[in-house]
C-alpha cells in the first residue's frame, strides 16, 4: 500500500486552478513523497500528464469514478 502524505481536493475548480493547486503542493513536498489529488475538471487529465512528463514526476496511478478523478503523484 502506498503512503500518502498529503492530500488535495480541487472538486469544483477548473483549468488551471488543479494544475496550479498540485504545483504548489509539489513545491513544499521531499522528493519521494506522494500527492493524492481529487479533481472534477475532465482537463486535468491532460494538464497533470503533460505537466508530470516534463517536470519528471512520476504518476503512481489515476482512476474516474463518477465524474471525480484521483490521482496519486511522487515528487521526483
Amino acid at each position: 500500500m502506498i503512503q500518502i502524505d498529503i492530500e488535495i481536493d480541487t472538486s469544483g475548480l477548473m483549468c488551471p486552478l488543479p494544475l496550479l493547486r498540485l504545483k504548489k503542493a509539489l513545491q513544499a513536498m521531499e522528493a519521494g513523497q506522494v500527492v493524492r489529488v481529487l479533481a472534477t475538471d475532465p482537463a486535468s487529465v491532460l494538464d497533470f500528464g503533460v505537466f508530470l512528463e516534463q517536470a519528471g514526476h512520476q504518476m503512481l496511478d489515476r482512476k474516474e469514478e463518477t465524474g471525480v478523478f484521483f490521482y496519486l503523484i511522487r515528487k521526483a
